[in-house]
């Protein structure tokens, strides 16, 4: 199988590679995201997530599986990047107070030396209840939610924010492990 690269800098992807028991090492990418795409489509995440894996698999030598993978929050079929400051972060919950967003994780698992691959997105549907101005400004204030996207991590969120999830929760927080054991599975059955 060969040893697994998480290829993200993302302390919470890790600490979910962690809770699955699973032996691995980071290695960040240095693929840069384009910021300027708004509008949502599952070709276009999965695109970030595999070239995230792929810049790191091509530095590898050895036999690897390099995991790549995306996070994005989308409303209106607009995509709701990480805010770039106070008042980003103030519109986007707004935005997504007292209605249903769903969030897209794509994950990417390139095979090194190889480069073969396989991709997979899961959907996760979010419902927020109705937000204060106050429950808003405290949030932002409180947890500095700058480098998430959506401006929200679901994991640290205040009761009275959301009122529903359907889907896999860990989605949300950005790795979900169901698919990703399974594409680890894939690249394991065919090495």
């Amino acid at each position: 199988m060969g040893k697994i690269i998480l290829g993200s800098s993302s302390p919470r992807r890790a600490d979910i590679l962690k809770k699955l028991k699973l032996d691995f090492e980071i290695i960040p990418s240095s693929y840069v995201e384009p910021h300027d795409r708004t509008d949502f489509s599952y070709e276009f995440v999965e695109s970030l997530a595999y070239n995230k894996a792929l810049s790191v698999a091509k530095g590898v030598n050895e036999n690897a599986q390099v995991i790549g993978a995306d996070t994005i929050v989308v409303i209106d079929n607009k995509i709701l990047g990480k805010p770039a400051d106070k008042n980003q972060a103030y519109e986007m919950l707004k935005m997504l107070s007292g209605r249903t967003h769903f969030v897209v994780t794509s994950i990417a698992v390139v095979k090194a030396p190889s480069l073969e691959y396989k991709i997979k997105s899961t959907t996760t549907y979010v419902t927020f209840e109705e937000l204060t101005e106050e429950q808003i400004a405290y949030y932002i204030e409180s947890f500095k939610p700058f480098d998430k996207a959506g401006s929200y991590g679901i994991q640290e969120l205040p009761d009275g924010f959301v009122k529903n999830v359907e889907g896999p929760l860990d989605n949300v927080i950005g790795l979900p492990s169901e698919t990703l054991l399974e594409l680890l599975t894939f690249t394991k059955n065919n090495k």
